[in-house]
């Protein structure tokens, strides 16, 4: 046995370090809630929109039951209908071309590009037919995708962008938040990003009225009041605990994204040399790092490598979104070259605000060994 797999395991992320300074908050929280009798929606909900829109810099939040959710209601209020093509990017999460189903059009994808791993802007437009309606860029691991290009290439068209920002919160490109040169933009609270719920959430953010209108009527489904029906929507709104829950967080947020600044820049010191590929920081673009994610020579034997010396670690994602056996697997081999490339190379090492700098070493230097050793236990 290596004696290093007695030291004690660094998780991907610790949400109970992170949640243990906030205990009285969460339970005042809920106490607040219980005894308001407002579960769904409500005064809490409420206000966690406006305190969200003015923290991402919007002029809408609309609280939405998950991520996906915020999708698929957010590009039926765009107008996407059954029979509607919408173009996302061949490696995302899963979530960003199921929720085009659940919105009733057929998700088409694209390739990134491998700075970002944002939308490639000659496969977008390359994927572009008389029946697209929407594309959703997705902004991967807390950096904002290169949206120019894209905003030019669909505005030339009337095609509207619905940015999936569910690993974003905070993010900014040029100093203009995510949300704010699109139609909009969506986020999910799943506990682990970085902005958490204490189960499932979402919201999309945008500046545009319209949208944030048609978004509130959709979630409910479609009730514009006294049961009234004038849309056929769904059910997909946020309780009132929950946002008093993101509530509490959010007040932590803007500390929580230094931290995690503060963990990547302390790994880019100690990978220094390393023959790993380290997240790129472009000029103008703020990264809230969701995610450290390197790309790596041998990654699958370096991740078992760590996980032998307790340290853990994740690929985001090992199957480009196409390939999944969901679709036509077979069919889009090598179609996609840079998102077949990013998903054999891409592991996220732990960069959550709890982790410590001794971590940070300990973590550089089992990579350090297994490249400079050989790979060898």
């Amino acid at each position: 046995m290596n004696a290093s797999t007695t030291e004690r395991p660094i998780p991907l992320l610790d949400l109970a370090a992170l949640h243990r300074p906030l205990t009285d908050e969460l339970r005042q929280a809920f106490d607040r809630v219980l005894a308001s009798g407002q579960f769904i929606l409500g005064a809490e909900h409420d206000a966690f929109e406006r305190e969200l829109a003015a923290a991402c810099g919007t002029k809408h939040a609309v609280g939405l039951s998950s991520g996906t959710s915020a999708i698929s209601v957010g590009l039926q209020a765009l107008g996407v209908k059954p029979g509607d093509e919408v173009i996302v990017p061949a490696f995302t999460y899963f979530a960003t071309a199921s929720a085009v189903y659940h919105s009733g059009a057929t998700p088409v994808f694209a390739d990134v590009e491998p700075t970002r791993f944002g939308l490639d802007p000659a496969s977008l437009e390359a994927a572009i037919t008389p029946r697209t309606k929407a594309v959703v860029p997705v902004h991967l691991y807390g950096l904002a995708c290169d949206l120019a290009p894209l905003v030019d290439i669909c505005s030339r068209r009337g095609i509207p962008l619905l940015e999936d920002a569910a690993q974003a919160i905070g993010a900014t490109d040029g100093g203009r938040p995510v949300g704010a040169t699109t139609a909009g933009a969506t986020l999910s609270f799943f506990p682990t990003k970085n902005l958490g719920a204490l189960g499932d959430a979402g919201a999309l953010l945008t500046d545009r009225d319209d949208v944030a209108e048609r978004t509130r009527l959709l979630r409910v489904h479609g009730d514009a009041g006294d049961y009234r029906h004038t849309a056929l929507g769904t059910n997909a709104r946020l309780d009132g605990l929950q946002a008093a829950f993101l509530r509490v967080k959010l007040r932590h947020l803007t500390g929580w994204t230094e931290a995690r600044r503060r963990n990547a820049a302390l790994y880019r010191e100690a990978l220094a040399g390393a023959p790993v590929i380290l997240p790129v920081e472009p000029a103008g673009a703020l990264h809230t790092y969701h995610q450290f994610t390197i790309r790596a020579p041998r990654r699958d034997d370096l991740q078992l490598h760590l996980k032998d010396r307790g340290i853990a670690s994740r690929v985001y994602y090992p199957i480009p979104v196409p390939a999944q056996p969901c679709f036509d697997g077979a069919a889009a081999v090598g179609k996609f070259p840079v998102s077949d490339r990013l998903a054999g190379e891409v592991l996220s090492l732990p960069i959550g605000p709890e982790l410590t700098r001794e971590s940070i070493d300990r973590i550089a230097g089992a990579i350090g060994s297994f490249y400079g050793g050989g790979g060898g236990a």
